[in-house]
């Protein structure tokens, strides 16, 4: 079993495995990360769908980057708002992976994904006191089999359709009664401050961030003047920047991972947004010293 951490009220207590800035290990850079040592990038992280069953030269590869870098995990078909059975054979399988590779890190979205069948997309939950109720308990059984307490991201969405409650008042009941720890994306906050019409420090001023395991960052595409597309295909942009070090001065310089999926760039252009990461956790560090 491996141990959870005890958030006290009012402090971050919560410990992620991980420490400083990572960056999201995509198949495009199994070749230029394979000569990087590994205190040049502090964590990286992987959707576990995506080499859970994977053998022959990409499975080696990844067990030789798992025995040289710290890891965690971020899932992308778990469906925690879904209306089907969780699955649980994935869940699972998703054990023994973890296990066989050391992880102890593994968090989700606070999003569907499933009908029928799988959608290839994060739907929004309706924000509902039946919706909290609902995933909070199939949190706690995927806690329950994983023997970890998992950390949930807070998501972009453009719709909310059948709302009955505020976004922040969904998470924080989320978190309290499933026991779970938050994923904080940041990028997601200003993407949706831009959507919906509000306040991106004041909303993440009003998240459980004493629950906080580690944090997201990335670009996005400008569809409009009011209108942000969530793509982490592009840089991160100054008020990103701004709001993550908002976050290091409210909780601290958590570990906070570079999101890339698409329009990878080459290396060196990935490393100096992780030496940003890193500049702006060491500026947060005599604030954190200074408050006790």
């Amino acid at each position: 079993m491996h141990p959870a951490p005890n958030p006290a009220a009012g402090s971050n207590a919560v410990t992620a495995a991980v420490r400083g800035a990572g960056l999201g290990l995509r198949r495009e850079l199994l070749a230029p990360l394979a000569d990087v040592a590994p205190g040049a990038i502090g964590f990286l992280e992987v959707a576990p769908e995506n080499w859970m069953k994977l053998g022959g030269a990409f499975g080696k590869q990844f067990r030789a980057f798992t025995e040289r870098f710290p890891f965690v995990t971020h899932g992308l078909s778990l469906s925690l708002g879904g209306a089907a059975p969780l699955d649980e054979g994935f869940v699972r399988d998703l054990k023994h992976f973890l296990d066989a590779h050391g992880i102890a890190d593994y968090s989700e979205h606070l999003s569907w994904c499933s009908d029928d069948g799988h959608l290839y997309d994060l739907a929004p939950i309706p924000f509902t006191s039946e919706a909290v109720s609902h995933v909070a308990a199939r949190i706690r059984r995927v806690q329950d089999i994983l023997e970890r307490r998992i950390a949930v991201e807070n998501v972009s969405y453009y719709a909310a359709p059948g709302q009955e409650i505020s976004e922040l008042a969904f998470i924080k009941a989320v978190v309290d009664e499933a026991g779970c720890d938050l994923l904080l994306d940041v990028n997601n906050i200003h993407v949706n401050s831009i959507n919906h019409g509000y306040d991106a420090a004041a909303f993440l001023d009003g998240l459980p961030l004493h629950r906080v395991r580690y944090l997201h960052v990335a670009g996005h595409y400008v569809e409009a003047p009011d209108l942000r597309i969530d793509t982490h295909g592009a840089d991160v942009i100054d008020p990103v920047w701004a709001l993550l070090e908002h976050a290091y001065a409210r909780c601290g310089p958590l570990p906070t991972l570079l999101e890339r999926d698409f329009n990878i760039p080459p290396l060196p252009a990935l490393m100096s947004e992780i030496e940003q990461i890193r500049r702006l956790q060491a500026a947060a560090q005599p604030m954190l010293a200074a408050r006790g």
